[in-house]
Parts: structure tokens; sequence; C-alpha cells
């Protein structure tokens, strides 16, 4: 892995800085469950320190307690570790620190680079100026150290109500950096923290304990995303005054993925509001999520390094996380034979009590993953969409007086077709040769077209999770006119149950990831039971069907001259 991060690494290590030492950390805030931008960032540190020998500590920033649960630290720790990472004894936490950095803010009010304010939020806000104005003192920021000090002690102590008065560092309010200008580093907040309880009134700001935290856990290099690259004179700011050992803040380009929103509010939103069924829906860009969709950890660590790590913003299309989880499936998951949208066909000149067990491939990719028994007896499903009765000239599937392959059985050939009183297709006559027994013709004939089967008496029921895009525009939060919710694909899930599979996934376990031949890859999901299992779909496989489509609708074949 090689990016202008592990530049700025080498450069160091061959100055001597930091004795040689790659030391990095990935700090979530625990308000909500991590998404695919987060995977990149965890990869990318936990990367780092792997490629240099160094180490990566998980630190949560829980220093806001009246928006963190308990819920979504198990949960960061667990997609953490799914991912593949570990750091050994190293979690930490901010609230670890919350004596230690209150010292150093006393410090700060010591030597006269801190102060309590008592102007209000509005106040604060409007007096720090614009960027084009410079920002207006505040009446208290040349109270005496003295008086500091005993407010700022009240101030833990409960003697101010929320909003009546913040702790700000003394800088530059003309400052062309408005981070600058006398940033909080203290507000109260009156909630009990999951950790600490009731011991603290008063609560760090994001920028004072990033820092110093990483300072104390001997953090090299700070890797944040590029919104904090106007704080980091800030993060400077604070470890120079304090005098205490200086990490090196790194930022780069977040992670932006088409067709799906990462800010973390407005994923609660789609909670909360229940356009989906919660963090874990397989259509949410969580870790828990693609989990549940069936996505693999290593498909999701190749993708993130594949988008690259960067300066400049960007946006990755959607396709690149499909392609890595196609990619992966096929190499690894065994193929089963499910039919999702049943047209019966009873094979007339099969013998009607013979059941045969035809073996069948478990994954081409695989040799080790060998072979398992699938039945075929003389009633079977085929997909729907495998016959035509009027087809067009490219059509090769199933159709009247047509032969066909079935997949690892015979060959057969349409004879009848049973139609329902309003004119529906409702079951196909065949007949089938037992000379191709296995799928080959003794007399060398070729066929077409090979269709995937299941064998009606020995089919499971189960149910099918069919996912799209949550939205239906590439880009959800560009319209400015619109919130991101209008867009919200009304046929992002569609459920079809019953489907039929092949009786070899009965004792398949919740996680099991499987390719549906001819039609997508799934995963078994958490809500079967013992009687009905349930598969998410977690990506389709190419559509040489659509490709035809589309190639329908330019009948001339001609390349269409791409505009510069």
């Amino acid at each position: 892995m090689r990016n202008f991060i592990t530049e700025i690494i080498d450069e160091h290590k061959n100055d001597g800085r930091f004795n040689g030492v790659v030391h990095t950390r990935f700090p979530p805030e625990p308000n909500g469950y991590l998404h695919i931008g987060h995977a990149q960032a965890i990869c990318l540190n936990f990367g780092i320190a792997e490629q240099y020998g160094g180490l990566c500590n998980l630190r949560f920033d829980d220093t806001n307690p009246a928006k963190e649960e308990q819920e979504y630290i198990d949960a960061i720790i667990e997609d953490v570790r799914w991912l593949g990472y570990d750091w050994d004894d190293r979690l930490f936490f901010a609230s670890d620190y919350f004596d230690a950095l209150y010292e150093m803010a006393v410090d700060l009010i010591r030597i006269g680079k801190a102060y309590v304010d008592e102007l209000s939020q509005d106040e604060i806000r409007e007096y720090r100026g614009t960027l084009n104005e410079p920002g207006v003192e505040s009446p208290y920021r040349d109270r005496p150290a003295d008086e500091n000090l005993r407010l700022f002690e009240k101030m833990r102590a409960g003697g101010f109500k929320e909003g009546e008065a913040v702790l700000r560092a003394k800088i530059d309010m003309s400052s062309g950096n408005i981070n600058l200008r006398d940033p909080v580093m203290y507000r109260i907040v009156d909630v009990p923290h999951p950790r600490t309880g009731k011991t603290w009134k008063i609560y760090p700001m994001y920028d004072f304990a990033h820092g110093q935290s990483d300072s104390i856990e001997g953090v090299t290099h700070s890797i944040c995303t590029l919104e904090y690259e106007d704080h980091r004179p800030l993060y400077d700011w604070y470890l120079d005054n304090i005098e205490i050992f200086h990490p090196q803040q790194i930022e780069f380009a977040r992670l932006n993925v088409s067709h799906t929103v990462l800010s973390k509010r407005k994923l609660i939103r789609l909670v909360q509001e229940n356009h989906v069924t919660g963090w874990d829906d397989p259509r949410m860009p969580t870790i828990s999520g693609l989990r549940r969709r069936g996505y693999t950890p290593s498909a999701i660590r190749n993708f993130s390094e594949d988008a690259g790590i960067s300066k400049v913003k960007g946006v990755v299309d959607l396709h690149k996380l499909e392609y890595h989880i196609r990619q992966d499936l096929n190499k690894s998951a065994n193929r089963v034979m499910a039919v999702l949208n049943p047209l019966k066909v009873v094979i007339e000149n099969y013998p009607d009590d013979q059941v045969e067990a035809l073996e069948a491939i478990n994954n081409p990719e695989d040799e080790a993953a060998g072979t398992r028994m699938a039945p075929f007896s003389k009633v079977l499903y085929i997909e729907r969409d495998d016959f035509m009765e009027d087809p067009p000239r490219k059509f090769f599937r199933l159709a009247p007086g047509r032969e066909v392959r079935l997949r690892y059985a015979y060959f057969i050939t349409c004879t009848d077709v049973v139609k329902d009183e309003n004119g529906h297709i409702v079951e196909l006559r065949c007949r089938y040769d037992p000379a191709t027994r296995g799928g080959a013709a003794p007399d060398g004939r070729r066929v077409k077209a090979t269709l995937h089967w299941v064998s009606a008496r020995h089919a499971l029921t189960a149910e099918a999770r069919l996912y799209e895009n949550l939205f239906t525009v590439e880009a959800p939060e560009a319209d400015a006119e619109k919130d991101f919710t209008e867009f919200i694909n009304p046929d992002s899930l569609k459920i079809v149950d019953p489907i039929y599979v092949e009786p070899s996934v009965k004792s398949a376990a919740v996680g099991d990831r499987f390719q549906f031949e001819r039609l997508a890859y799934f995963v078994v999901d958490q809500d079967s039971t013992s009687d009905k299992l349930v598969f998410n779909r977690t990506v389709t496989l190419r559509d040489q069907w659509a490709k035809l489509r589309k190639k329908t609708a330019n009948p001339s074949g001609k390349k269409r001259r791409r505009r510069n």
C-alpha cells in the first residue's frame, strides 16, 4: 500500500523522527454504527501499522455522553474485529484521560492561555466573526487566572447550568483560521456518561481531547479526514502550549460512495424514521448492514485499497464495491440451484416414481470444495424467464419444440404448453433423452442453453429478499431544494416467498454464502428459523440477457462516440 501518507511516514523514518516508530489509532465516536467510509479509515490505520511493523490502537472518542450508547461501542468493536483487525491490549477511551485532560486545562488557565466565558452559545458564535471579518474578544477574556481557576472548578462541581459557561482557549480572535479564535475547550453536559457515570459535569471538546489522547498513547501519526485539515493548527497549538509529546496529524479525503449517504446524522434519520429496519438493514452502508447482506471482510478491504487514499475529494462508484464482492464470492461461495420465479415442468416420458441423485459441482473455482448430489425427478421447477412461447431470434433458452440442457441432468425438449383459463402459462410438458445423462449427447449434438432446475418433490421452500440500491440517484444529497429521503428507492427491497431451493442447503447456518446458479449471490439471514431459511441477495451476477436488450436498443451495433 503506497500513498502520500506512506511517503510522509517514509520521510519521517529517514529523518529519524519518532525514532523510526509508527503508531496509529482508529478513534470512532460511539454515537452510531460504523459505515463503509469508516471501514476505509480502519483499513488505513491498521494497515499502515502492519506495513511498518508498528501498532494501532482502538480508542473511543466518548466525550459527548448525550449521544453515546454502549450499543454503539459493542457494535464498533464487533465491526473492527470482523474486518480482521486486532488491537491486543490497546483498547482505550478518551474518558480514560478525563482527569489528565482536566489537569492540562488547569495548566493552560494558570499560564493565561485559557479562560471561563459566560457568553451564550449564540453570542460566542456571533463574536467569532466570519471568514471576511475578525472576531470580537469576549468581555470575560481577561479575567485573572485565579478567578478562572475558581470558575472552572465551579463548572466541574455543577455550579453552572448547561450553556451558562464554557472554558475557552485564549489564542487569537483575529486569526484567519476561525478554529483559532478562542475555541471552546470544555462545555457543561449534565448527562450521565456510559463509563464514568455522574462523576463529571463537564466534558472536553473533540479538538481538545484528541491530540492530547494521541500524545498520552504515544501515537506518532494521527490520520484524520480532510475536514480536520483546518483544525491541525489548533491540534499543534494545544500540544505545544501544554508541552507534551507531539504526534503528526495527517489528513486525507474521506470516502464517498455513489447512490448512498455516509453522514451519520442522515443514517440515524433513516433508522429513526423507519426508512430501514435498523442499523444492520442490508440496504444500509454500515459495516453491519454489509455483513448481513453477505459482504466479506476481504471484499471490503480490497475495495478500500482500490478506492485509494487521496487529498482530493471524490466519489467512488458503488459498482466498484459490487465488483469486489463478486470477485470474492466467485472463488469462495458454493453453488446451489434455486428457482425464484417458478414454472412447472413435467417430463412426460420420465418414470413416475423414479428419483436419481445427480452429481453437481460445488464450486468450479475451488476443486477442494468437492461435489454434492442433487435429486432429479419427473416434475421440476425452472425459472419462468427461461421459457418464451414466441422467442426473439437470439433467445436460446426453452421454447416450444426446442431442446435445451438441464444442468448436470439431461437434454429436454418442450412439447406442449399448458395455460389456465386466463391464458397464463402454468405448466410445460417436455420429453427427455435418457442417453444424455450428465448433460452430454453421445451423438455429439449440441444445444445452445443450459438451465438450472429444482426437483419439485425435493425442493425446500424458502424466502428471498432481493435488495437494490437504497437511493435512485447517484448523489442523494446534491439537490439543495429536496430532502435526501425524497430519493429513497421504493423498490429497494422485494420479498419473494416462496422460492424453491435444492435440499443440500437444508443445514445451512446464518451467514453461509451461496451462488444461486445463473441468478445471484445470496447469504442466509439471521431471520431464518429451523422451519424456513431466509436468503438475502448480496449482489447479482452479470446479466448477459440484459446486454442483449441493451444491444437491441442499439441495433446497428456501432459504438457510440464519447463526448469529451
